[in-house]
Parts: structure tokens; sequence; C-alpha cells
């Protein structure tokens, strides 16, 4: 499966595989920012502890949204 992988992403484009690089790169970002968010004690921002784990597990159901398009996306 990885072989089959990273075959498709050798076929495609320098465009394609810059964009792929980007979106698994923010989906790298959101997850981290989430779980930042969620078990951060000094968070800078002034959120009541409810709203906090709220967003925080908004941003990584984002997330794992995004890498399920991600993976969608790179099949043939």
């Amino acid at each position: 499966m990885l072989k089959r992988f990273i075959i498709n992403i050798q076929k495609k484009s320098l465009k394609e595989r810059f964009l792929l690089v980007i979106a698994i790169l923010f989906f790298v970002i959101y997850l981290i920012l989430g779980l930042i968010v969620l078990f951060m004690k000094d968070l800078p921002l002034d959120m009541p502890k409810n709203y906090r784990i709220a967003f925080g597990l908004l941003l990584i159901v984002y997330a794992f949204i995004r890498c399920i398009r991600i993976i969608n996306d790179n099949k043939e």
C-alpha cells in the first residue's frame, strides 16, 4: 500500500505535489494547535475551560476531516 501511494505521488505534477505537501502541513498545524489549546494550562487566550476544550476538539476534528480529504484526493 505504501509503495502504491509513493508511485501515485510520483505520477503527480510538481504543482500537485507541492499542494499535497501544503495540505499535509496544514493537517499537522491544525492537529498541534488543537492539542495545544486542549492541554496548555497558561493559554494566552482568556477563555473558560469548557470553551477551550470545545475549541480544541473542534480543531482536532477538523484536522482529521482534512486528513480524510487528503487520502481521498490521492486515490487514483
